[in-house]
């Protein structure tokens, strides 16, 4: 039982391996390659398998409707969609709901190639790496064609002879690419703004309702991640989401909800800070304090007396 279940996800190690999968030739490079959404990769034999990349995955899907599962979520693929995925993250494709006229790309990139150059330190911040594929990034033909002229300068930098100016010519417009994306996803956000609001409101809610039925009693402080969860989005997409909307982050939005109930209860009871620190969740009263002075300069007992 456990060889089968063992069976279930398969871990493709190399951009070698990749090519091996999809009958290609080997690839030009052995760190970097753009493989085209053609009908032999999509028609190919994904069986109920789940996969996992040791290696960053940037796609763009054209003329592609159907099915693909991320991690726990499942999302519709449309026309002009951008998925992103990065090293030991897992994808599943539903093959029997695929409707295709062919088109798009896939660009990997495996971590190494990124070892010794600034852009490894600069991975962190983009991101939509992070987003779950519900929250995949959805372009106009304007902006699909800078993507494609980007890729297209990576692909044939890679597969000419390589000099000492490869290597920086190929990360330059990797990065390129990346801070256009961040660049759409901003605008994203923007033109999104009612369901956005939505959002904001629907967060605000859940965080309220969280107190008011004493879940911080069973469950502890809420994290980003569970209030991602409850709103059906990942904890970077929601704390991004917040802080274009709003200016602040999701957990500051939280510190900030615990301060307000922190300073009611300090003025409308005569509950030592202790107790007040358990009754908003905190199993250390000190934890609360700190957090408290934080925020309003004072700590609990002088905001106390002051008011």
């Amino acid at each position: 039982h456990r060889k089968q279940q063992m069976k279930k996800v398969i871990r493709l190690k190399s951009i070698s391996e990749v090519h091996k999968f999809y009958n290609l030739p080997k690839p030009k490079h052995p760190l970097i390659s753009v493989i085209y959404f053609d009908e032999g990769v999509l028609n190919a034999d994904y069986g109920e398998y789940t996969y996992v990349f040791d290696f960053f995955q940037i796609s763009l899907k054209e003329g592609v409707k159907g099915k693909f599962a991320y991690g726990r979520n499942t999302y519709d693929f449309e026309e002009g969609t951008m998925a992103f995925l990065k090293p030991n993250q897992s994808i599943k494709i539903e093959k029997n709901n695929l409707v295709t006229n062919s088109g798009g790309w896939m660009l990997l990139v495996h971590p190494d190639l990124l070892l010794k150059s600034e852009l490894s330190k600069k991975m962190k911040n983009y991101t939509f790496f992070s987003y779950d594929v519900n929250e995949a990034l959805h372009i106009s033909d304007e902006e699909k064609n800078i993507v494609n002229e980007l890729v297209n300068k990576i692909e044939r930098e890679y597969c000419q002879n390589i000099d000492r100016h490869s290597q920086t010519l190929i990360l330059s417009n990797i990065e390129l690419l990346l801070n256009y994306c961040s660049r759409f996803y901003d605008r994203q956000f923007y033109t999104r703004t009612n369901v956005n609001n939505n959002k904001v409101s629907d967060f605000e809610n859940f965080i309220q309702q969280y107190f008011n039925k004493g879940q911080q009693l069973k469950l502890g402080l809420p994290s980003v991640s569970d209030c991602g969860k409850a709103l059906n989005m990942s904890a970077g997409y929601l704390s991004d989401l917040l802080k274009k909307e709003t200016g602040i982050s999701a957990q500051e939005h939280i510190h900030n909800h615990i301060v307000y109930k922190a300073k009611y209860l300090l003025l409308n009871s005569n509950d030592s800070v202790s107790e007040i620190a358990f009754q908003l969740g905190y199993n250390y009263p000190q934890h609360f304090s700190k957090l408290f002075k934080l925020k309003t300069g004072l700590t609990p007992v002088n905001f106390r007396k002051l008011n």
